[in-house]
């Protein structure tokens, strides 16, 4: 038929949408070269899936010229031996038809799908050395696409266009050869009439695909408001405000315009099914009409089995030259296809081993920034001449109002980015100069947001390092304070913890997510925002875990809560893009800049009021004593 599935599993149309003819690909020799050159490594076996569709074109053929002689030969003359032979030789000849077509199908397939193997395989492995720039500024539903739907449809282009042309091709040089060695004068009449068919079927498929694409946009819609009107949240919403009915009637509307839309589309097709009958019987009856005129007026030297034939071999005409007639659009199609692959195969790694990558033996931890500058786009810098150095061992946090920059220089440590100006260095080296799997073997993060997959938190954890032990991950669970509730879990470490860790708390999640960093035994330890969307009691049990890698551990804080801050050896308060300014709390603070504003603001939301009975350490803690005072420590 003119409508089957085309590249990539879509419905296939004997048109092109103003979408398609506006984005058509420009097909050149380096496009054609370069999809060829993923058919070459199974060449041997592309050359025996031609002989097979030539062999299963030529004997899908034979039943119809058979028919000939089983009417001259058999019915005609009355040979009833005759008659069986070549009935016998008819079913024997469709079987070995079958049993090719099998072969080639199996041939074709497992070409495609090696081919579409390789395809995903080179896509993966070229999306895992994009930078985090790729993720952040494309659609993720996107990447996706183009790794399932884009190459799943190199397969359908391979097991389906491309064969689908050599088979019809070379179907309609036999059928034309066959007819014309019956008689040139019906072979004609016959060939004239085929592009006739086309006219129903092109027409009613693209009224067909109009209608069909309306349904599908009024059944999106009518998904979205089940999803939106049926969930928890929108029941209790529409309850809430008086809505049921409303939702109700925008529900009666919207399907009431699918059901409308699919009677038009099934009548569509009803009117389509009679014109189409009534084309295909036009060839017949004109082969019968001038065959019967020339075997009765001239005498010519036909048959009543040859007239069969040539009917029997224009009907499988039909399909060949309607699908060949909209090859243009499907190989249009197919190439476009190629291109959206091969234009993410060409974006460049931005993010790549120096050629003379270093790999030092040991790490000691001491890292600077040395007037870094960045912006996630050109003309848009984030951030301007940041400089600050970071001893082995010490900690500093990391401060300011959201959107200053904060993640962003956390970012440009592993080379998550690189810097636009200056330079980042791990131990007196240029991080661009390091080995990038051991810069970031040498580099813990635990974010705010933290990923966990669904699997057990053994698995989580080995995540880490694979080779850890029982007693490596019973230690690093202990550290991070989370040992007595994996110990309470009936499966223990074999306990799942869901899809992204839903089955646990944040506070459960951030701990575990600190064991994993703890396994991976980094030189540098960085916490971005590691607490600040949990309650104070997960925060404190997290504090608990955190405090003792700030003592020990080389470490980045950037957090909002002060108790985390206060920690530090340093902290640095970064306000668009830049270190404006740089201490310990109590100077800062008596500095009345932008870090006690954001004290005022943020972190004196916890504050303790300065009432009597406080103490002097506590004070001090909450910039109320001057650091150049005194205090009991005891107290």
């Amino acid at each position: 038929m003119a409508q089957g599935r085309g590249p990539g599993g879509h419905f296939s149309r004997g048109y092109m949408t103003e979408e398609e003819k506006a984005n058509q690909p420009k097909v050149t020799g380096a496009l054609l070269r370069r999809v060829l050159s993923y058919l070459t490594p199974y060449k041997g076996r592309l050359m025996l899936v031609l002989v097979c569709i030539a062999a299963a074109s030529f004997f899908t053929l034979l039943p119809s010229i058979l028919t000939g002689k089983i009417i001259d030969e058999g019915l005609v003359k009355l040979d009833f031996g005759a008659l069986v032979k070549y009935i016998v030789l008819s079913l024997a000849v469709t079987l070995g038809a079958n049993l090719i077509g099998v072969a080639e199908s199996y041939i074709n397939t497992w070409i495609a799908q090696h081919i579409t193997f390789d395809m995903r395989n080179q896509m993966y492995a070229h999306l895992q050395k994009m930078s985090q720039r790729f993720f952040t500024t494309n659609n993720q539903g996107d990447i996706i696409t183009r790794m399932t739907s884009d190459i799943d449809g190199v397969q359908q282009v391979i097991s389906g266009t491309f064969t689908s042309i050599l088979s019809n091709v070379i179907t309609l040089v036999i059928a034309a050869v066959a007819m014309f060695r019956k008689n040139w004068i019906l072979a004609l009449i016959g060939i004239v009439v085929v592009p006739l068919f086309t006219l129903p079927t092109r027409r009613a498929g693209k009224t067909r695909w109009k209608f069909a694409n309306e349904s599908q946009t009024c059944n999106d819609e009518i998904n979205g408001i089940l999803n939106e009107t049926l969930s928890v949240s929108g029941q209790l919403l529409s309850k809430l405000f008086g809505k049921e009915q409303y939702e109700y009637q925008r529900y009666e509307e919207a399907n009431g315009r699918m059901i409308r839309l699919n009677i038009r589309e099934s009548m569509a097709g009803r009117w389509f099914r009679v014109a189409l009958s009534t084309f295909t019987s036009i060839g017949p009856m004109l082969i019968y009409l001038v065959g019967g005129l020339l075997m009765i007026k001239n005498g010519a030297d036909l048959t009543i089995g040859d007239i069969t034939v040539l009917v029997a071999l224009l009907g499988r005409m039909y399909m060949p030259v309607n699908s060949l007639l909209n090859i243009q659009v499907d190989w249009i199609r197919s190439m476009a296809l190629f291109t959206r692959i091969f234009d993410y195969f060409d974006i460049p790694v931005e993010i790549e081993n120096a050629p003379d990558a270093v790999t030092p033996r040991a790490a000691e931890g001491n890292l600077s920034f040395e007037h870094v500058g960045f912006g996630y786009e050109k003309d848009r810098p984030v951030l301007k001449d940041v400089n600050f150095e970071l001893k082995a061992g010490h900690s500093v946090a990391i401060v300011g109002p959201s959107g200053s920059g904060k993640s962003t220089i956390i970012n440009l440590i592993p080379r998550l980015y690189d810097v636009d100006a200056g330079r980042v260095t791990f131990d007196g080296t240029d991080v661009r100069k390091l080995d990038l799997g051991f810069l970031r073997a040498q580099v813990g993060v635990v974010s705010q947001e933290t990923y966990l997959f669904n699997g057990s938190i053994r698995q989580n954890l080995l995540y880490a390092r694979p080779d850890a032990t029982e007693a490596d991950m019973e230690a690093a669970l202990k550290k991070a304070n989370i040992w007595d509730f994996v110990l309470n879990q009936p499966e223990g470490l074999d306990a799942m913890v869901g899809n992204r860790g839903l089955k646990l708390s944040g506070g459960e999640k951030q701990r575990l997510s600190i064991a994993r960093v703890l396994l991976k035994d980094p030189t540098i330890f960085i916490f971005d925002e590691a607490t600040s969307a949990l309650d104070s009691i997960s925060e404190q049990k997290i504090q608990e875990a955190i405090d003792p890698i700030i003592q020990s551990r080389t470490s980045i804080l950037i957090a909002h809560r002060l108790s985390t801050i206060l920690a530090a050896d340093e902290i640095l308060v970064v306000k668009d893009g830049q270190i404006v300014e740089r201490g310990q709390h109590a100077s800062l603070v008596a500095k009345d800049g932008v870090y006690r504003e954001l004290y005022e603001t943020q972190f004196s939301k916890a504050m303790l009021p300065p009432e009597e009975g406080v103490s002097e350490l506590e004070r001090y803690i909450w910039g109320q004593q001057p650091a150049d005072e005194p205090f009991d420590e005891e107290e």
